[in-house]
């Protein structure tokens, strides 16, 4: 592995920082993930020298904003290997995303009609969903899990049929940890002529995102857990689907000519970009995007990968232990819970001790529901982590567990 951990770890300022007179342990990277230097002066060259509105001046600094916004479009498509930067809508983030793709199918969904999710999903791929099949009188499907917190694949392949019109599930578990097997289901569903939509919110840094590979109709994710910004995301969408589909959000960009007896739209991606665009978090996104090409996907899957097996096999040693996701094939998050210790005490100990791990249900209150229980620690790294670090916080766990025995 061809990286100094050291070296990147200086790109983020706040990792100096000190919590409680403790130096600062981020393990809360799958709720958002720390931004380096180059995202942080992106954004304050964008406002100190281009601030401007896009696509709608002759001048100068327009122009120049225009283009880098343009040019930002087209590394994310690259970025994602779509086939097109038509492909690419930008919006506030994954929620939006979905929001956007769950609006735009009252036409498509109808009464009977389902739409297959499953258990592991995250509020914002659930919500959407279970709310237009309310209004549409459609039903939605939930696929279990197994105990190790895997796709049942068994139900997956036995829920397939001609009455599912859309299947939505997550590329990587945001509690669990789970990398599903996304490329196989895509394929089942495109037998039965299923469209597919992808949350990728958890994947896209912390693994290898090819949608023209995966074939998918749909995939969504956010620029805050890609080193970037937050208010700031991706849908991409083949353009067969988005020029088919209607606009939910209307104004001042995503049209072409307007009267007060018509209103024609915009080609793509424009369409679906109504207003003034967050110009700086597309450029900001894309050079987290950029950070990320930097180090190499490979490098960054295998140190989170060490580091997910090292600080496992530390937890495992611990009295009452009890890792919720123990599937063969997940990334870097760890869910546990320690006896009957509610996650929120271990969390506000850990805390005094300047560690940030994430406490509660995670925004998959089914999923926990599930299994029984009342929330989890979740431990989530990335690529700025250390297995100092996850020293550091076992010993401050165990202190933290001594405290509340």
């Amino acid at each position: 592995m061809n990286i100094n951990i050291e070296k990147i770890r200086s790109d983020f300022p706040i990792l100096s920082h000190k919590i409680n007179g403790k130096q600062l342990v981020y393990f809360d990277n799958g709720a958002t993930n720390q931004k380096p230097m180059q995202v942080i002066n992106c954004i304050s060259d964008y406002y100190s020298n281009m601030n401007s509105n896009v696509h709608r001046g002759v001048h100068q600094l327009s122009q120049n904003a225009t283009t880098a916004f343009e040019e930002s479009r087209k590394y994310v498509a690259d970025f994602i290997n779509a086939d097109s930067e038509k492909e690419i809508i930008f919006t506030h983030g994954t929620t939006e995303s979905i929001n956007l793709i769950a609006n735009s199918f009252e036409n498509i969904i109808g009464k009977g009609d389902e739409i297959l999710i499953t258990v592991m999903e995250h509020h914002s791929n659930l919500v959407p969903w279970q709310q237009l099949c309310f209004k549409k009188g459609a039903k939605l499907k939930v696929v279990p899990i197994t105990d190790e917190g895997d796709l049942d694949m068994v139900f997956l392949d036995s829920m397939l049929s001609e009455k599912v019109k859309l299947l939505a599930f997550a590329h990587i578990s945001n509690v669990m940890g789970t990398i599903n097997p996304v490329k196989e289901i895509t394929a089942k569903a495109h037998k039965l002529g299923i469209p597919v939509l992808i949350d990728g919110a958890q994947a896209i840094a912390h693994a290898k995102v090819d949608v023209t590979d995966l074939d998918c109709e749909f995939y969504c994710f956010s620029a805050h857990k890609a080193y970037g910004p937050m208010g700031m995301g991706v849908l991409y969408g083949k353009q067969q689907w988005l020029n088919n589909l209607q606009p939910y959000q209307y104004g001042g960009e995503m049209i072409s000519t307007v009267s007060f007896e018509k209103t024609a739209f915009n080609e793509l991606p424009y369409k679906f970009e109504a207003g003034t665009p967050n110009v700086a978090g597309a450029l900001a996104m894309a050079e987290g995007l950029r950070y990320i090409d930097n180090i190499g996907i490979g490098n960054i899957v295998e140190h989170e990968d060490d580091l997910l097996n090292y600080a496992t096999n530390k937890l495992t040693d611990i009295d009452g232990m009890r890792i919720v996701g123990r599937s063969k094939n997940k990334t870097s998050v760890i869910s546990f819970l320690v006896g009957d210790i509610h996650p929120y005490d271990i969390g506000t100990l850990l805390d005094q001790m300047g560690v940030a791990v994430r406490t509660g249900n995670h925004c998959a209150q089914p999923l926990i529901d599930n299994f029984c229980i009342p929330g989890t620690v979740r431990a989530s790294f990335a690529i700025y982590n250390s297995r100092e670090e996850i020293d550091y916080f076992i010993g401050a766990l165990k202190k933290s567990l001594a405290m509340l025995a």
